[in-house]
């Protein structure tokens, strides 16, 4: 007999992911609990599961929740601080000084808040974070009700967090003893690059990695300056460097990965490294263009990351896929290369892959969670639909979200937070706005 759903939707689309560009029209998506419990023709649903209510979900696509694979959800309070300038430039001059005498648990904790209110209306369900104070991070994260893979980052220099790489270590696998039950945190050791992290400090974290099964998520190859640098530091490029040391391997995320030689691309494919793709992060700070039309061939897995919204400046996935798209179409000079279905998949999968959480989100399956999101398809901007993924690709926007769930708990209803209190995080920020102005 089966168990009794506490939610059956039908939307118009199904986008299942799995198998790509699998599309099912007007099937329901019975939840039971935390997960997906079924997927049933509407013609069956009344003999499957007699007298029970349907959500109706009229002109909409029902997709996985997306996975943001690279972010710094406490910097959202730096939106548009210090725009214009080159990543070093960038950090050496405005970020690393302001986040000295500023960032604190409060920082970090309404930084967090605004992140998770705006992932929440772009449709993202899971992020990997990588920033300072992580306890305030999942302070914040816990009372979204989105799910999360708290990075516990390292460097060698003091901050108002850590004094040095062991202290960064001590006080994050704290933090992680501590959180370790709760649902919807996972954690990530987060060096943050090779060029803030030593040696010895990496080996560590290796370690650590192997003993708690957790992965490396790491800034590596953003710039052509952080390759220069590190060939009169160790001779070696970053890559080569983190290989020998062990590094690399299917533990390891490697955020933005613009400059990768062929040698390095083979190197990721062969010992099954994910790539982090941040596309408008890169642009905006002139880093350069990922590869990925060599990763795909190569069968690199990749997913989608928004970086901070300091250096974006919005957490939007669906613009970023959409941007991953069109730069791979157009720096191959082939216009089939990353099609709407695979770069969804990027958006999903790629990124549930590349956190070891592909069993439980990322697709629509039963037994897996039941992250979910839906979009307005019939909406001017996005018809007629001829192909709801492509509409969603290339033409959709996040304005036409209008629920989420996670784990089957419903945090957006028809575009209004269920749990979040927008106007209060709208003051919080601006509070903090204030204060950095000085």
């Amino acid at each position: 007999m089966q168990s009794q759903p506490e939610t059956i939707l039908l939307p118009e689309w199904v986008i299942t992911i799995e198998p790509r560009g699998q599309v099912l029209h007007r099937h329901a998506i019975v939840i039971h609990g935390t997960t997906i419990g079924d997927i049933v023709p509407e013609a069956e649903i009344e003999k499957r599961y007699p007298g029970k209510a349907i959500q109706h979900l009229k002109g909409q696509a029902l997709l996985p929740g997306f996975v943001n694979l690279h972010t710094h959800a406490g910097m959202t309070l730096l939106r548009g601080f210090a725009d214009d300038l080159p990543l070093m430039q960038w950090l050496q001059e405005k970020i690393w000084p302001t986040e000295g005498k500023w960032v604190s648990a409060a920082f970090v904790e309404a930084g967090t808040k605004l992140a998770c209110a705006e992932f929440l209306l772009r449709g993202i369900t899971t992020f990997n974070e990588m920033y300072f104070f992580p306890e305030a991070s999942a302070e914040a994260i816990l009372a979204s009700g989105l799910r999360a893979v708290l990075g516990l980052t390292v460097l060698e220099f003091p901050t108002n967090y850590a004094s040095d790489a062991s202290d960064y270590l001590h006080k994050g696998l704290a933090t992680r003893d501590a959180l370790r039950h709760e649902a919807r945190l996972s954690f990530a050791l987060a060096p943050h690059a090779p060029y803030t992290v030593s040696d010895d400090s990496f080996k560590k974290i290796i370690t650590f990695a192997e003993q708690l099964d957790l992965p490396v998520h790491l800034h590596v190859h953003e710039t052509e300056h952080e390759i220069t640098e590190s060939l009169k530091q160790y001779g070696a490029r970053p890559l080569i460097r983190l290989a020998k040391l062990g590094l690399v391997g299917p533990r390891l995320i490697a955020v933005h990965s613009v400059h990768l030689d062929p040698f390095e691309i083979d190197l990721f494919a062969r010992e099954g490294v994910s790539v982090a793709h941040c596309p408008h992060s890169n642009l905006k700070l002139a880093s350069g263009i990922a590869p990925i039309a060599e990763l795909l061939k190569a069968g690199v897995n990749i997913g989608i990351g928004t970086d901070s919204a300091a250096s974006n400046n919005q957490l939007d996935i669906l613009s970023e896929l959409r941007t991953a798209a069109l730069l791979a179409k157009g720096c191959s000079g082939n216009s089939s290369l990353l099609p709407a279905a695979e770069a969804l998949e990027l958006a999903t999968l790629g990124g549930a892959k590349a956190l070891g959480l592909q069993d439980q989100i990322g697709s629509i399956k039963p037994g897996k969670q039941a992250d979910l999101i839906s979009i307005q398809l019939e909406d001017i901007s996005t018809l007629p639909v001829f192909d709801p993924i492509a509409q969603i690709v290339y033409s959709a926007s996040h304005s036409q979200i209008q629920h989420v769930w996670v784990a089957g708990e419903l945090l957006l209803n028809q575009r209004q937070p269920v749990k979040i209190q927008l106007l209060e995080i709208q003051d919080l920020a601006q509070q903090w706005g204030r204060k950095l102005k000085t």
